[in-house]
């Protein structure tokens, strides 16, 4: 492992030079990776370890056409690449185990039936392991129970494969019964293409990864957005320049410098009223949002918000209730002036015409 200054705190990572992808294939080559679910992240893990000569099958419930099509779409074939669930748990050494953490709960049974003895079970996503008295997700003693997480999207995971860059992810090891469990969880970080990999443990893994996603990555930034256009909306400017100010900037230009060489460098590249106004209000919303977080984190920590996912997807009239918020959302005057801006685009416009 590479020792890395982040910011005056040095960590460990494993990066490619240390831990390359044929020390991957090596660690690999008699393993039989089966991964369970075709949904999110199951296709852009399962195509990357294939594209890395890794040995690969697909467990899919061929009930669930939308899925199974898409696999076999993909390139995998029924009864040789592409089976159901429970033969492709039976038929794999390496169980990765990437249903949604509603569908963990629900499969439980029939993949926890059909490990074998020295298999590892992978995860990419703490949830159900360390929500187990919510979950009822408790694996046997005697497998290795592993964690792949990458910081990105399946969508993410696969694009940025096929550029050659990877998306990074942290790495931990919940329980290891053969003794190369942190061995064989490292490899498959590399298999699927991770940039650099960090280690966690299962815990740290999902109180960050759910305050994430409830604050800056998704929940905040919308409600922050929302409120920045609603506000200038209510002081008279159009839709059109009210989203442009609140999102199309942001996501066209600013975040892009950010991604290049950090938030100071994108400060330094815009007009010296901007920076000002940055440097003096980032305190301001600091302050505020602060206390919001610390709730946040408490009710991640607690079990609170695993408590309310479960009984949100539990609901039998789950899917409608989603479609019908996310359609909500879609549907608000921001989003649709959002569809009319990016449609304004010139890479767009010859699709317009």
């Amino acid at each position: 492992m590479a020792l890395i200054d982040f910011g005056g705190v040095k960590e460990e990572v494993v990066t490619r030079e240390e831990f390359p992808l044929e020390k991957a294939r090596e660690v690999l080559k008699n393993e039989i990776v089966a991964v369970i679910g075709y949904g999110v992240q199951g296709p852009a893990q399962a195509l990357n370890m294939k594209d890395n000569g890794i040995t690969v099958i697909v467990g899919q419930a061929p009930e669930d056409k939308r899925y199974w099509d898409k696999a076999i779409a993909d390139g995998w074939v029924p009864g040789k690449t592409l089976f159901p669930i429970a033969e492709a748990v039976q038929r794999g050494t390496i169980i990765q185990y990437l249903v949604s953490d509603a569908a963990q709960m629900i499969l439980w049974d029939t993949v926890k039936t059909n490990l074998k003895k020295g298999d590892a079970l992978y995860f990419s996503h703490g949830f159900s392991i360390v929500y187990k008295n919510l979950t009822h997700v408790v694996p046997p003693p005697d497998i290795d129970v592993i964690m792949v997480a990458p910081k990105g999207s399946g969508a993410s995971v696969r694009k940025n494969f096929l550029e050659g860059s990877g998306i990074n992810s942290s790495f931990a090891v919940y329980q290891d019964y053969t003794g190369k469990a942190k061995e064989r969880c490292i490899a498959l970080g590399i298999a699927i293409g991770s940039g650099y990999l960090f280690p966690t443990t299962f815990e740290k893994e999902v109180y960050s990864d759910l305050t994430g996603e409830r604050g800056v990555l998704m929940g905040a930034l919308a409600g922050i957005m929302e409120a920045q256009y609603n506000l200038l909306r209510k002081h008279g400017h159009s839709p059109s320049e009210a989203f442009n100010e609140t999102v199309e900037e942001l996501t066209q230009s600013l975040i892009r410098l950010v991604d290049q060489n950090g938030m100071d460098w994108m400060y330094a590249n815009c007009s010296a009223t901007a920076q000002r106004g940055a440097l003096d209000w980032r305190h301001q919303f600091r302050k505020a949002v602060e206390p919001v977080f610390d709730w946040l984190y408490e009710s991640v920590k607690s079990g609170e918000q695993a408590r309310i996912v479960i009984e949100a997807n539990s609901s039998p009239d789950y899917r409608e209730k989603l479609d019908a918020e996310l359609r909500e959302m879609r549907e608000s005057e921001m989003w649709r002036a959002g569809a009319a801006v990016r449609a304004l685009r010139p890479e767009n416009w010859k699709k317009n015409k």
